[in-house]
């Protein structure tokens, strides 16, 4: 009976995290020890993120969440870090515009706090004071970005008469 009840609806939607882990890290303080020399520590702080996804096996995913983070004290860089955390999804049952939206938004808004903390610790065991990354909004990136690509890809519409 269990099997009637199933046949003619939509296969059941599944999300698990099958394992999560640090890909790449990097950090790098080009001008130490005179940068901790430099007067009050007031750097400017660039952020960049970026992620991207594959397929490995049946409904399994790699997604990997790019960071780097720049601090600049002045007109000396302070710090570098390169990070890419990574993790492996089991994604079944959504359609393919819930998939993508799942490859893109969810996993790396799941993978962001473990880039963070790793982030700050590299920081902060660099010899710098503690940097917390602002909570990021993956689905409106992810809208964003899909706005772009439609901007992109529309046929270029002849204004002149």
């Amino acid at each position: 009976m269990a099997e009637e009840n199933q046949q003619g609806q939509a296969p059941e939607q599944q999300f698990a995290i099958q394992k999560l882990y640090l890909k790449d890290v990097s950090f790098e303080s080009p001008n130490a020890p005179t940068v901790f020399a430099d007067g009050e520590w007031q750097p400017e702080v660039n952020v960049q993120l970026n992620s991207k996804n594959q397929g490995i096996a049946d409904d399994t995913y790699e997604v990997d969440l790019n960071i780097t983070v720049t601090a600049k004290q002045g007109e000396k860089t302070a710090f570098l870090v390169e990070i890419t955390q990574s993790g492996i999804f089991t994604i079944a049952g959504f359609p393919q515009e819930g998939l993508h939206g799942m490859l893109g938004a969810f996993c790396p808004e799941t993978l962001f706090p473990f880039a963070r903390e790793a982030i700050a610790e590299l920081v902060n065991k660099g010899g710098f004071p503690q940097l917390y990354l602002a909570p990021v909004n993956f689905n409106a990136l992810y809208t964003q970005q899909l706005q772009q690509q439609q901007a992109a890809s529309a046929p270029a519409q002849d204004t002149a008469h």
